[in-house]
């Protein structure tokens, strides 16, 4: 048996300013109908920015869903057609207040595989100098600095919940580690 949904159909019941919700009728591997949810989602980017000393720029931000202030790296969202280097660049700069000498590409992820398209497009940031931040209007960001070494700890205890600044620590380390 193929392991393959097939589209028969696709209606969109939702067109929001992040995302884009549709219903697809499928035809399972069985031949048999089924729908699916599906979340259009343009990407992100996401950038772990590690000072000279190992320690890495962290933004806490309230997120609204899980009525919480969460610990993350600076990440943001792609506009359409824009190359996720760029994305990253501004991100990192207008979240923390840091431009990067060096950007390197580490590593894309799907955020959630069951019903959204989203893919997050993950770089390190090293040789940072500092200027000023300028988040959006609607966002509202505390920049603190935290350890490398510690942040794979509380990855690890689950103290940091978001995954993408999960997948991102525990890469960083590890290259670090690797070119030692």
């Amino acid at each position: 048996m193929e392991l393959y949904e097939k589209q028969l159909a696709s209606k969109q019941i939702f067109d929001g300013k992040v995302v884009k919700l549709f219903v697809d009728d499928i035809e399972l591997p069985n031949g048999k109908g089924a729908f699916r949810e599906v979340v259009r989602h343009p990407g992100a980017v996401c950038v772990i920015p590690i000072t000279d000393e190992g320690e890495v720029i962290m933004v806490k931000q309230f997120r609204y869903p899980f009525s919480s202030v969460l610990l993350e790296i600076p990440a943001g969202k792609l506009e359409i057609g824009e190359d996720p280097l760029d994305a990253v660049k501004r991100e990192l700069e207008e979240e923390s207040g840091v431009v990067a000498e060096n950007v390197e590409f580490i590593g894309m992820t799907y955020t959630t595989v069951a019903f959204t398209d989203e893919k997050i497009y993950t770089y390190m940031a090293t040789g940072l100098s500092y200027t000023e931040s300028h988040p959006d209007e609607d966002e509202f960001l505390e920049v603190v600095k935290i350890p490398l070494d510690t942040l794979v700890e509380m990855v690890m205890t689950g103290e940091i919940k978001d995954s993408k600044t999960q997948v991102a620590i525990l890469k960083a380390d590890r290259l670090l580690k690797e070119r030692k």
